[in-house]
């Protein structure tokens, strides 16, 4: 059986909790805690400050296995542990706060030094009226053609789906190039 270990990254309430909650079939692993922040607090109310994990069965032969990093900057030791054994990731950004769009790069950049990995940026929350469009967010992220910038609406399981099937056939293209 082909076990594939999936990273979902992004900044603070790009909504990878949301993501992997979308499609696991197990309950998923959640280490999210009450935020303490009053400003962080306006967006939400508890933050990821470990992991979050889920977990899909393709078919008989191969099963993904999805790690959710912590968003939070004071938790980025995480991210390196987690990105252990990946063989590939998914950036989340939030497409209607411009003011995360850095941060998301930040990240990109980050675990790209991790491992030599495929990846593939998700531009979540296009269901809302001031979500960027993917071209535009490609040039303001400053992200090569080459690189795949999905749509996204991280609570909308066939959404999901789209950008995992993106990554994983990205993964396996590698995998049979080597």
């Amino acid at each position: 059986m082909q076990q594939v270990k999936m990273i979902i990254t992004g900044p603070f309430s790009s909504g990878k909790t949301e993501f992997i909650n979308a499609i696991s079939e197990i309950e998923v692993v959640s280490t999210e805690r009450s935020i303490s922040s009053e400003l962080e607090r306006t967006v939400k109310d508890a933050t990821t400050v470990a992991m979050d994990f889920g977990r899909i069965t393709v078919d008989e032969d191969l099963v993904l296995y999805l790690f959710g990093t912590p968003g939070q900057r004071r938790f980025d030791f995480m991210w390196e542990i987690l990105a252990e054994g990946m063989l590939g990731f998914v950036v989340m950004v939030d497409s209607t706060k411009p003011e995360t769009f850095r941060e998301a790069k930040s990240i990109l950049e980050t675990f790209r030094a991790y491992a030599p990995t495929p990846y593939v940026v998700a531009a979540n929350k296009q269901d809302l009226p001031d979500a960027w469009k993917t071209d535009d967010l490609r040039i303001a992220l400053r992200i090569e053609e080459g690189v795949k910038l999905l749509p996204c609406v991280a609570v909308q399981k066939e959404s999901v789906k789209n950008v995992l099937l993106e990554l994983l056939y990205s993964i396996l293209e590698e995998m049979e190039s080597t």
